[in-house]
């Protein structure tokens, strides 16, 4: 049996109207990632953890409740620009991430990823992050494709509280 297809036309006219956003050009001055790293207020920017390299912070235009950006502070567009520390942290950050979605919603499973590039997706291509979001089995929900909607349970700073909440302590 093959898999459906079920075909999203309002994509493609999004798609040809995006533009480049703020800090999309590599521009450190224009980023909200760089932005959000010098923030003092943790829960008005959304950020959820930080360590000396990295931070967590929620999408503030979330796939589903619970997602997380996994981001390193310094602004580089590649996974190769970082250096070792940076790319130790981002990856015991991302699985910390995971840990802490896992104990605040009990998915039946988690996604996680890179979208590289514009063309991959990312919607700020100049400054890499991990996107890391809880999933459930059964999760279908056609809002976003008939209507352009997405139905989030849980507001953003609810959100916020309950993974600082499940975020551990470091060992």
């Amino acid at each position: 049996m093959s898999a459906g297809r079920i075909w999203a036309g309002w994509r493609s006219a999004y798609v040809a109207s995006v533009d480049s956003p703020a800090g999309a050009d590599g521009d450190p001055g224009t980023c909200v990632f760089c932005g959000l790293a010098g923030s003092e207020d943790a829960e008005a920017a959304l950020v959820v953890h930080r360590g000396s390299t990295c931070m967590v912070v929620l999408n503030a235009y979330p796939y589903t409740t619970g997602h997380m950006l996994v981001v390193p502070k310094r602004h580089v567009a590649r996974l190769d620009d970082l250096d070792r520390e940076e790319f130790e942290e981002l990856w015991t950050t991302t699985v910390a991430a995971i840990g802490a979605v896992e104990r605040a919603y009990g998915p039946d499973g988690v996604n996680m990823g890179a979208n590289l590039g514009r063309a991959a997706g990312a919607g700020l291509p100049g400054h890499v992050h991990m996107h890391v979001l809880p999933r459930w089995v059964g999760d279908t929900n056609f809002m976003t494709t008939v209507a352009d909607v997405r139905v989030m349970p849980e507001t953003l700073p609810s959100t916020w509280r309950r993974l600082v909440a499940a975020w551990a302590p470091p060992q």
